[in-house]
């Protein structure tokens, strides 16, 4: 299975997907002064509620706009899933060509949003994220942001 977390500045949120079917969702608070062990202890409790075991986790994608929480999130996907995860930031391949004067001046939130709407879509869209700052995201039909 694969476990998905994005991290934006108000809530953090996880997901599970068995394949291409989400099981499970949770959102939690983002907090930037929790320990790995306080992250890796909520997260156990969320998979316990839920009959999902650590083990089955086999990969692990984290989106995250909060930087001091990228580094506590890598950690515990290592001490607690035995798992280095795919970091979603500049540099990452989408498949996705971004037509954007800075490309890293956007966030993994808004590449990961676009990507994931167009893979749904797969036509010319506007992607709407009510986060803490409301975004537009223009993809064209072909895909590219």
């Amino acid at each position: 299975m694969l476990l998905v977390i994005d991290v934006g500045n108000t809530n953090t949120v996880l997901g599970v997907y068995d394949g291409d079917v989400l099981v499970h969702d949770w959102r939690i608070r983002t907090v930037i002064d929790h320990t790995v062990d306080e992250y890796g202890m909520l997260i156990y409790s969320l998979y316990k509620s839920s009959n999902i075991s650590s083990k089955q986790i086999d990969d692990i994608i984290i989106s995250c706009v909060v930087p001091p929480m990228l580094n506590i999130l890598e950690t515990v996907c290592l001490k607690y899933f035995q798992t280095t995860p795919l970091i979603v930031g500049p540099g990452v391949k989408t498949g996705m060509p971004i037509f954007y004067d800075n490309p890293r001046e956007i966030g993994a939130d808004r590449i990961v949003n676009a990507v994931a709407a167009y893979e749904r879509c797969r036509r010319d869209l506007i992607v709407v994220d009510f986060g803490t700052a409301m975004s537009f995201d223009y993809i064209s039909p072909r895909g590219e942001y």
